[in-house]
């Protein structure tokens, strides 16, 4: 049975191929995107079974209109796929207040308005799917990355605590935490830079010359991983995309346990 599929920030990169690898397999797609005219040939291919949407998702009033936009013309949504958002480079030190706030304002509210603006019609249906998407990030830092990171940390927290809350209402709720792909994360519109300082110049170039080291994973080859996900019976909560996330996070960890293990006796002694 066709699923309807409501993805935010499709018009390229990895909303993109899963709207498009959902319209191939006969599903319904809303695709909200700033920018229509991206979708125009899209549309045209699939006219009917996709509805393409302007939003700016960090327009609360204007995503809970796409939201019931959407219900209104497939008569319900099965699974959001929050995937709008955009990367930032950066010290700590070199952020400014517009640079933080626009980022959590994307990253992190942009989300949030969709899934208060969901949830109660999966409520009503007794079933749904919100996917949000994170990254290794959010689970890792790197240096200049931190506003990114800062983000997704707060997707991630905001989610989790999502997920045991609508729980019982038969809606399900997966985290996405993808490695490097070879997306155009690092163009010009997916990517904003800060006002660099001189003293971070070292930083920043140990940084680029790291990630165009990296193994990047092909994006296409995320579009299966979708169609399985959104096809379980029993989704996981988290889900890791790419081969090189799993053992990076999995080091993180076990240093964290290492670290919380050798300061034992210290947080006891706090307890009191």
């Amino acid at each position: 049975m066709a699923k309807t599929i409501f993805i935010t920030g499709a018009s390229r990169g990895f909303g993109r191929i899963w709207a498009e690898a959902f319209l191939q397999r006969g599903d319904n797609v809303v695709a909200a995107v700033r920018n229509p005219e991206t979708l125009t040939e899209l549309a045209k291919e699939f006219s009917s079974n996709l509805l393409v949407l302007k939003l700016d998702v960090t327009d609360k009033k204007a995503s809970f209109e796409a939201i019931e936009t959407a219900k209104t013309h497939f008569g319900r949504i099965d699974v959001l796929i929050n995937n709008a958002g955009y990367g930032h480079i950066g010290a700590v030190e070199e952020l400014s207040e517009q640079d933080i706030r626009g980022q959590f304002e994307t990253n992190v509210l942009g989300s949030l308005w969709a899934i208060q603006a969901v949830v109660p019609i999966m409520r009503e249906q007794k079933a749904g799917h919100i996917i949000q998407l994170s990254s290794a990030l959010g689970l890792n830092t790197v240096s200049l990355m931190g506003s990114y990171s800062a983000s997704k940390f707060a997707v991630e927290g905001l989610t989790e605590t999502l997920a045991g809350e609508v729980s019982g209402f038969g809606i399900k709720v997966t985290i996405l935490e993808p490695g490097g792909y070879s997306t155009d994360f690092f163009g010009t519109t997916s990517l904003a830079i800060s006002e660099s300082l001189p003293a971070y110049d070292d930083v920043r170039k140990t940084f680029y010359e790291q990630a165009g080291e990296q193994d990047s994973g092909d994006p296409a080859a995320t579009g299966k991983a979708l169609l399985s996900l959104v096809d379980s019976e029993n989704p996981p909560l988290r889900l890791l995309l790419g081969k090189t996330v799993y053992p990076w996070v999995k080091y993180t960890y076990e240093e964290r346990l290492k670290t919380w293990e050798s300061w034992q006796d210290v947080s006891v002694a706090a307890h009191g």
